[in-house]
Order: structure tokens, then sequence, then C-alpha cells
């Protein structure tokens, strides 16, 4: 397991592995409150452009960082249908879960994008950069609804 002195440091230590982003097709994207930092030192690194990629967790009703899945900006949805069967939860609550968390969502764009666009990402690489597994899936997604032609994550590095 890797230490680490801050988020920042992380960022650091990732960009040497990212080397070969080092392009300007890349854009980084950074999930927002933990995956950020860490994205701003590595576009820092690379010198390519940051972004974020507004997600939020669906988390189990008590045991809320146990996701079983994750939403996304621009209608993103993924599921883990194994959690989900594995402890029941009904349609009814899960769209109820996803309507709260899409809020959220709304609100996290707005509050870190306003009105901007978000950045096309046709031709380009996306480095999706965050601290949470459920969210990265939701953060691929997004990031392919926004055109990218490739995404690279945690998966595809470490």
């Amino acid at each position: 397991m890797y230490r680490f002195a801050d988020r920042a440091d992380a960022g650091r230590l990732l960009a040497l592995r990212l080397e070969e982003f080092r392009r300007p097709d890349t854009v980084v994207l950074g999930i927002p409150r933990g995956g950020v930092p860490v994205a701003a030192e590595v576009a820092r690194f690379l010198e390519v452009p940051l972004d974020v990629v507004v997600v939020r967790k669906i988390g189990v009703t008590l045991q809320p960082e146990y996701a079983m899945g994750a939403v996304g900006e621009q209608g993103v949805l993924v599921l883990d249908e194994d959690v989900t069967r594995s402890i029941g939860v009904s349609d009814a609550r899960l769209a109820a879960l996803e309507v709260a968390e899409r809020a959220t969502v709304d609100r996290q764009v707005l509050a870190f994008r306003g009105t901007r666009e978000p950045n096309l990402l046709r031709h380009r690489t996306a480095l999706v950069v965050d601290d949470g597994i459920a969210t990265a899936h939701a953060a691929r997604a997004v990031a392919r609804t926004r055109g990218a032609d490739r995404v690279v994550d945690r998966k595809s590095v470490v």
C-alpha cells in the first residue's frame, strides 16, 4: 500500500506514472472532494487541462460508505447489480436515493462549473482521478458520454 503525505503528494507521485499522457489530447478529470487536489497536481505536472466530473455514490442505507452504485452528470447511472440484489433494495427506494443524489450532483455542477459547459472530450484521452471505486465507474461513463476516445483510471495505471 502506498503512503502519501497528503493528496497533493499523491498527485505528484501519480503524475510520474502518467508521463506518457503528457500530450495535447489529454484532459485530467477530478472527482470533487478527494479527487480534485490529486487531479490538480497531475494536470499541473503533465501540463494539460483540468476539469471536474461530478458524480455521487449511492450508498447502502445502513452502511452509506458501501456503494450500490453512483450517479453522474449528464444522466449517468451505474449500479452494482450484485449489491442491489444482495441487499434486496426495492426499485422505489433505489429511485428515491437516485433522485436525492442527482439533486446533489446538479448543485455541485453549478458550484464547480457555474454555467460553463463541460469540456467536450471528443478525440481526447480523459484521465479520471478519484479516491473511490463506485464513483470512478460513473466518472468513466460521464467521460464516455462527453465523447472521450479513451478513458484511463486507476485500473489502467496501478
